[in-house]
């Protein structure tokens, strides 16, 4: 099956201490599992096994023949004999025995059990992520999710392998290696199947005839998932490493997958070309095409890849050229295998993974993408569409919520592979978290307000979250952006103010809020610049009129008044000690009286307001007539206070 085809670790051969006989039955076997010709390989090991002969080897190499091929069963007690017998070894049982043998576990219900075994995984891998996954009740979360489907056939699965379904016209293109009319040498020897080819049939009206794609996708080797352009014209495809009657082989002698384009011509595929981004190294494969058909997503292990297989995308730049491939990053992809997505026209992202905690073997899951983010949680689908077996492959229509899925599942089954028709009767709930950040502020002021108490209360006016404002006034919350939310803020001395944030998925919002004071707190005789906290006010040398600067702050001051009506102020003006003492006084009185003709000028009436200058009368410090002082000092003493009168 071509699901196992992609990115498997060949195991070092080990040196068996046996008879010359059974050497030379396993130098066979070995040699047929580096090519990865497990159904041969497992008719050797088994034998060798049954006859007494035993290594840690042996066992490792029988269970993954069987991993490899979706015998979870068989592949169970394979792998307890050799975890119990040789687990205490960490040089021989290395990290991914453990997780294969988790998910072999959960095939046969024993979920307790797996957990331990994927947190001992988890332990040797030293990954916290995992650790954390499985600390939670998955099986509960999955559940919360499952009932949803109601499972349909599909009349056109065969006794052979029927996978990777992908809409076309009024059906679908899907794989399969049903009778594909090649000779028996070309067999694959994987599981002694013949090669897939890619076939279409429409699923509306009865007696629909399934026929192979017309043109020059299909050959001798593997051909599956494909992905075709809304035009019809384009199509994406994945298949062996083979273009030109040619098969191209790595450096280890393994033909790996790579993704082609094909161009439909007089009712035939032809004009079959290599994407650029593929190599002779690594395997690239399961093409899908996001709803505005720019960026195509795909799976590979190329360099960069977190585990056996990651999901990636790459922009179409057209013109035959691509941008540089993009890993979808740690939250999607896991260490082990993540394959098959899907893209919806809502941007939900649909893939399969053994590595997100599931039921057993390859689970169905599915997120939320947009604006190149996908940091979104990862949700089980659940049940009927997953189950303890390999299901993947899972597609979706956004208006008739109706769809199709390929499982290795046993029950109801015709061949090893089918392919399932389903109806989504209840929409997935998929998480939405989103930050919402921003600052905290005196309305009047401007200044920051440290400890203010910022909540997140949904539209029940339940509250979900709440923080306060750090040493920037700033904070930091989430909340479900799948449903609407008040942000709220509040302090003490302050009327509370709140936004109502719609749903609206997409990046961290930004919420600054600017809080009113509920009273003045100050009393007659205190200087409202202290209260509102106002940066100095500034007057050009020997000048009177408002610079820019001051227009700021005296705006503060407006502001206040405008807000409590009874506010009455005087405005005293200071000078420092340098100058003649009666043009001080003068210049201050000058400052005074243009101060208040500002805010008369901005609608404050003026029997609110008075003013007077008193020059430098009322130093602040020591910088008198003949003191040296510095310029910072002698600042201090040119200020302007509003006091409070009324």
């Amino acid at each position: 099956m071509l699901k196992k085809l992609l990115f498997l670790s060949i195991i070092a051969l080990g040196v068996l201490q046996l008879g010359h006989g059974q050497e030379r039955r396993l130098e066979r076997a070995n040699k047929k599992y580096n090519e990865y010709s497990f159904s041969p390989a497992i008719d050797i090991y088994k034998k060798v096994l049954d006859k007494g002969y035993e290594s840690a080897d042996l066992l490792k190499r029988l269970g993954n023949s069987y991993y490899f091929n979706a015998k979870y069963e068989e592949a169970a007690p394979i792998y307890k004999e050799l975890i119990e017998k040789y687990g205490q070894n960490d040089s021989i049982i290395t990290p991914d025995f453990y997780f294969r043998y988790a998910q072999t576990l959960k095939t046969l219900g024993s979920y307790e059990d797996a957990d331990k075994m994927m947190a001992k995984f988890a332990k040797l891998a030293d990954n916290s992520r995992i650790n954390d996954s499985f600390a939670e009740d998955y099986l509960a979360r999955i559940e919360e999710n499952s009932g949803r489907y109601a499972l349909g056939s599909f009349p056109y699965n065969s006794k052979q392998s029927d996978f990777a379904p992908t809409f076309y016209k009024d059906g679908l293109i899907f794989s399969s290696d049903r009778d594909t009319g090649n000779l028996a040498r070309y067999r694959h020897t994987w599981n002694s199947k013949d090669f897939l080819d890619l076939y279409e049939v429409s699923t509306n009206g009865e007696n629909n005839v399934v026929q192979k794609l017309p043109g020059e996708v299909n050959t001798r080797l593997h051909e599956s998932t494909s992905a075709v352009t809304k035009d019809g014209l384009t199509m994406y495809f994945t298949r062996n490493n083979f273009l030109d009657g040619k098969r191209y082989e790595d450096s280890q002698g393994t033909t790996r997958l790579k993704i082609y384009q094909a161009t439909l011509v007089d009712g035939e595929w032809v004009d079959i070309i290599e994407l650029p981004f593929n190599s002779d190294g690594y395997s690239v494969a399961h093409p899908v095409l996001s709803p505005d058909e720019k960026q195509l997503y795909f799976v590979s292990d190329m360099p960069g890849t977190y585990g056996e297989s990651d999901l990636w995308k790459v922009q179409i730049i057209g013109d035959g050229t691509f941008g540089s491939p993009v890993n979808l990053g740690a939250t999607i992809n896991t260490e082990a295998r993540e394959t098959f997505p899907f893209i919806t026209s809502k941007d939900v992202l649909y893939f399969s993974s053994d590595g997100h905690p599931g039921l057993g073997g390859l689970d169905v899951f599915a997120t939320k993408i947009a604006f190149d983010e996908y940091d979104q949680p990862v949700v089980n689908v659940g049940r009927e569409v997953n189950s303890k077996y390999d299901d993947f492959g899972f597609i979706i229509d956004d208006g008739t919520k109706e769809g199709y899925f390929s499982s290795n599942r046993i029950e109801g089954s015709m061949g090893e592979d089918d392919i399932y028709g389903f109806k989504e009767e209840e929409p997935l709930q998929l998480n939405c978290l989103q930050e919402v950040t921003g600052t905290v502020r005196d309305r009047i002021s401007n200044e920051i307000l440290v400890g203010a108490t910022v909540k997140i209360i949904d539209e029940e006016n339940k509250e979900v979250s709440s923080t306060i404002t750090d040493s920037k006034g700033e904070y930091v919350l989430t909340l479900d952006c799948s449903k609407g939310n008040f942000v709220r803020a509040s302090m003490e001395g302050y009327i509370t103010s709140e936004e109502f944030l719609p749903s609206s998925y997409g990046k961290p919002r930004i919420v600054d809020f600017y809080l009113e004071r509920d009273v003045v707190t100050g009393g007659f005789g205190d200087d409202l610049a202290k209260l509102l906290q106002l940066s100095t006010i500034y007057f050009d040398l020997n000048k009177y009129d408002i610079r820019p600067d001051a227009e700021i702050e005296i705006q503060k001051v407006i502001v206040a008044m405008e807000k409590y009506p009874s506010l009455k102020i005087k405005i005293n003006a200071h000078t420092d000690s340098r100058g003649n003492d009666a043009y001080n006084l003068w210049l201050s009185q000058k400052r005074a009286q243009s101060t208040v003709n500002y805010m008369v000028s901005k609608g404050i009436s003026s029997d609110r307001l008075s003013g007077e200058g008193f020059g430098e009368k009322l130093l602040l410090n020591e910088c008198e007539d003949g003191v040296p002082c510095s310029r910072e000092k002698h600042q201090l003493n040119r200020r302007s206070e509003f006091i409070i009168l009324e």
